[in-house]
């Protein structure tokens, strides 16, 4: 649009003509003259039509909230006590161009969006992020990120996409499954998380790799959970945790702290597992007083560490509490290798916790073969099975693997915090119901008899 001029920049056009377009957000009519508020995704202004201009206001008598218009004006000084949403300016509007008209909205968006039903608000998900609180969200969603990717660059990170198509592995949840067509009968995996390819970045050489990762699990819906999540995925090579954990401690200072947060306590404080278990019971919690938690600009970091490698399956048998990949504590490496005192042995994870949320977690890898073979073995597999499982990753690390460890961050849970909401679906553009189905388009949904027959499906009664 030529010379359009956003709404934030109109007080350095004072006196000017300009044209701004957007949306029309409220309208009073007050028959000489007609005042309406436009809105863009950078503010709010009022528009004023004079009898000077008759055209105008035969115009703005028709329009209606939501219609899209271009508008010509001047930009004048307002000086009313409603002068600051506007920046101290308003429009004396000179012509208006019909963009396109809407419909009656199914619900009003000029509220807190957030009572309204949630099928209705999935259904309309586009007319939900007009509102102010969802448009709020989903720019610091942005803005979050941006400031990620700009620390992790200034300390020598390289971004690097890793597949989306790839093989089913154990990794703590179900895998979403697609079927190959030029395969009949074989099907590859959504990533739960880009662990494996991360790890064979380092013995690529890459040493310091992220990613703003998608991850899928078919796992059950709650409120801070859903089948899809994007994550910060980080991994470093020749470090141990201390080295992750205060590059990501002075990233999350930094970024946070760069949108006007205020962090409750610096260095965050560390905890071990157990007293967390015994002085939360749980490995996430809260450490604002009451008080605090009445400010959403507080946040509340600490780090949980020493957590079991290994708890029991409902089965009997041994599984992994968080990654297979992990390396034990070094004082406990000697016990993984014999199979011994299984209960007893720590692992090299590190949880990052905010506000009651698990915001990220990580660990330092095992890099030698023996030790991940070693951790198969107690979780009762044979040596066929382990082969089947991770024999690439055992056959990589013959070939000189440095040690590495990484973390991955929520970007959802991370702003849950930042925002205050509760729900994951607040910062996400367009999420799936509590029943799993997608906003605005109809998935899951049956595919054509054509399609199953192109990937040798049948679907049994």
């Amino acid at each position: 649009m030529k010379n359009r001029i956003y709404i934030k920049d109109l007080k350095e056009s004072v006196g000017k003509e300009v044209v701004i377009a957007g949306w029309v957000d409220v309208r009073r009519d007050q028959g000489k003259m007609v005042f309406f508020d436009m809105r863009d995704m950078t503010g709010k202004v009022q528009c004023v039509t004079l009898p000077v201009h008759p055209e105008a206001i035969i115009m703005a008598k028709e329009i209606r909230p939501e219609w899209v218009l271009e508008i010509k004006g001047l930009v004048k000084e307002r000086n009313d006590k409603n002068a600051v949403q506007g920046g101290g300016v308003e429009i004396e509007v000179l012509n208006i161009e019909v963009l396109n008209k809407a419909e009656t909205l199914p619900f009003d968006i000029t509220t807190d969006t957030s009572e309204i039903n949630e099928e209705t608000r999935l259904s309309y998900r586009y007319l939900d992020l007009r509102s102010d609180r969802m448009q709020k969200n989903i720019r610091m969603r942005s803005e979050f990120v941006k400031r990620v990717r700009e620390f992790l660059f200034s300390k020598m990170f390289t971004e690097i996409e890793t597949p989306l198509l790839t093989e089913s592995t154990p990794e703590g949840s179900r895998d979403f499954v697609v079927p190959s067509r030029l395969n009949p009968g074989k099907f590859y995996a959504l990533p739960q998380s880009p662990q494996q390819y991360k790890q064979l970045l380092m013995v690529g050489g890459m040493e310091k790799y992220f990613q703003i990762a998608r991850a899928l699990r078919d796992e059950d819906l709650r409120a801070d959970r859903g089948f899809e999540h994007t994550q910060v995925d980080v991994e470093m090579s020749f470090v141990e945790m201390e080295d992750v954990m205060n590059l990501i401690e002075e990233m999350m200072t930094t970024v946070v702290e760069s949108m006007g947060f205020v962090i409750k306590q610096k260095p965050f404080p560390r905890i071990t597992y157990k007293e967390s278990m015994e002085k939360y019971g749980a490995d996430k919690f809260d450490m604002r007083t009451e008080e605090e938690k009445k400010d959403k600009k507080i946040l509340a970091y600490a780090w949980v560490v020493n957590f079991p490698f290994f708890e029991k399956t409902d089965e009997g048998k041994w599984t992994f509490t968080h990654n297979p990949f992990s390396m034990p504590i070094p004082e406990h490496i000697e016990f993984l290798m014999k199979g011994e005192n299984i209960e007893n042995i720590l692992t090299t994870q590190y949880d990052l916790v905010c506000n009651g949320y698990e915001s990220g977690g990580g660990s330092i890898r095992a890099h030698k073969p023996e030790i991940l073979e070693a951790t198969y073995k107690v979780m009762g597999y044979t040596k066929e099975e382990i082969e089947d499982r991770i024999g690439h990753m055992l056959e990589a690390f013959k070939y000189g693997v440095p040690s590495h460890g990484g973390i991955a961050l929520g970007v959802e849970r991370n702003l849950m915090n930042l925002t205050g909401e509760t729900y994951l679906r607040e910062v996400v553009s367009f999420p799936m119901t509590r029943g799993g189905k997608t906003a605005v388009m109809n998935a899951p949904k049956p595919l054509e008899e054509k399609q199953l027959k192109e990937l040798g499906i049948k679907i049994g009664k």
